[in-house]
């Protein structure tokens, strides 16, 4: 055989070879994606910059990434933050296909750096920043990565939601002056990013990386949600998490899936207890109420979940969330004076978990003679009255201070609810103390609640002039004079004409 056959023949079975390999590597394409061991797969549209870092480099990029991870930790430990964040750029564009880096430099940012600094708007960028970098980059990347939906949820749901920092209450209204533009003055209109032509749907989708009709999705399953408050964005992500799962179960993990479940369930009963914005328009503060009205949704959640997850150890955790809910639930529809909601849920308490409340040492316990009111007498009052007689005055006190202060935004049932809470805590105590030693007795109520008045009442001191009458009218007082004499108001305080949703029930002694 002469060496030019030998060439052909050579030419010819290296074209066969490629030609196999080929298709088998067709093959173990497929069954990478379908058993879910693609860890690299390509990245679309990325910058020239990351596309080099990602293909050129190739193993010299774990490399330089191990000395940009230590000079980063030294800037940091030398208060450099920015030249640190800057290299959490390059840091994240080396590996971009690792969620574990985008996380802990987003984390590094909104919970570590964010701290460092004292004023609340420095801190708000540094967490905005974190929000972005996983919301904004990581997600591009890893589109259906459920760490990354987890973490930036919790975002939502911890650092700005939860009371963990200093300046929560800061975040919180920086977030609501976002998306009030999107949502309307009460956070909950979500058809308004669905007209069409609507331009600030496409800004709201481009800056925010949120879909429109998913939110409507999400509102309509879990809400009404204030969109204006950070809980309906954690459900979102982790809601957004749940239905991303779907595509590709073979990636996930049941302990994925129960993190994000937590989330909603969580998020739910936050939103319940402060998932309302009640504005002062004295002092244009905003302050946060609960949102008893999401009581069914957050319900359906805990049973929801429940029902969707398979780890026997899980499903218990949730049954202990969900009964630790309801008793939550009973005690704040029972401050609100829903009293017939209240004994609803008091009932599906006791019917779902008997042979749970029935412990000795369980201050929650619900003996099946308990009724509605003993429980509330002895457990909601017994943890904001104190035994000794200071404690429950200024219990009681606090109480009234802020049912005068909801009378003047206009917050009537609230004004009510507080009353009836202060006069409850009031007769709880007498008879367990007062009666049996009258010298640990509480003064008469109308005395405590003229102290609190003429606090509230002063003009040099006390609440704005609009709020002072407002009060007076709401309690037809006598108006405001000029006379330095000391007010003598705790005799004059009767029941204000109510105009809200319980008003046909309420009443308030004087």
């Amino acid at each position: 055989m002469n060496a030019r056959l030998k060439k052909i023949l050579f030419v010819a079975l290296a074209a066969l070879l490629l030609f196999t390999s080929g298709r088998i590597q067709n093959s173990l394409n497929l069954d990478r994606d379908r058993l879910g061991l693609t860890v690299a797969e390509p990245l679309q549209n990325a910058p020239p910059l990351l596309a080099f870092t990602t293909v050129a480099l190739g193993g010299f990029r774990g490399l330089i990434s191990n000395y940009l991870w230590i000079r980063a930790n030294d800037l940091q430990q030398d208060d450099k933050y920015f030249e640190a964040a800057q290299l959490a750029d390059w840091i994240t564009d080396l590996e971009p296909r690792f969620s574990q880096v985008w996380i802990f430099q987003a984390w590094n940012m909104a919970f570590n750096i964010s701290v460092k600094f004292k004023d609340f708007g420095d801190r708000w960028r540094w967490v905005e920043n974190g929000i972005s970098l996983l919301r904004d980059h990581a997600l591009k990347y890893n589109p259906d990565n459920l760490l990354i939906h987890r973490e930036l949820a919790w975002f939502f749901q911890m650092k700005m939601g939860d009371y963990l920092d200093d300046a929560n209450n800061y975040y919180k209204q920086q977030w609501a002056k976002e998306m009030t533009p999107f949502f309307g003055p009460d956070g909950t209109n979500c058809t308004l990013l669905l007209q069409p032509g609507n331009t600030n749907a496409v800004f709201f989708e481009e800056k925010y990386g949120m879909d429109p009709a998913f939110v409507e999705k999400v509102n309509e399953e879990w809400g009404p949600l204030d969109w204006r408050l950070p809980e309906a964005h954690a459900i979102y992500w982790a809601a957004q998490g749940l239905e991303d799962a779907k595509k590709h179960p073979n990636r996930v993990t049941p302990s994925d899936l129960i993190t994000l479940r937590r989330v909603i369930y969580q998020s739910l009963l936050q939103s319940f207890r402060h998932g309302r914005m009640i504005s002062n328009p004295f002092d244009h503060s905003v302050e946060l109420a609960p949102n008893l009205d999401l009581m069914d949704r957050a319900n359906e959640a805990y049973m929801q979940m429940y029902a969707d997850e398979t780890d026997p150890n899980q499903k218990n955790g949730i049954l202990i969330a969900h009964r630790n809910f309801l008793r939550t639930a009973v005690e704040y529809l029972y401050m609100d004076n829903r009293i017939a909601q209240a004994a609803k849920w008091f009932k599906y308490l006791g019917d779902h978990y008997p042979d749970k409340q029935i412990l000795d040492d369980d201050p929650k316990s619900l003996p099946k003679t308990l009724t509605l009111d003993e429980y509330i007498v002895r457990d909601l009052t017994e943890d904001a009255a104190g035994t000794s007689l200071d404690d429950t005055t200024s219990a009681i006190q606090g109480l009234l201070l802020k049912s005068y202060i909801n009378l003047a935004i206009g917050q009537e049932d609230r004004y009510v609810s507080f009353q009836l809470l202060a006069e409850k805590i009031y007769n709880r105590y007498q008879n367990k103390m007062g009666l049996s030693q009258p010298r640990v007795a509480l003064p008469p109520m109308r005395d405590l609640k003229g102290v609190v008045l003429d606090q509230l009442l002063d003009p040099q001191n006390g609440l704005p002039y609009a709020a002072r009458a407002i009060i007076r009218t709401q309690l037809r007082m006598p108006p405001e004079t000029n006379s330095a004499a000391p007010f003598q108001i705790s005799t004059n305080e009767v029941a204000p004409v109510l105009t809200g949703t319980n008003a046909a029930t309420n009443t308030v002694s004087p």
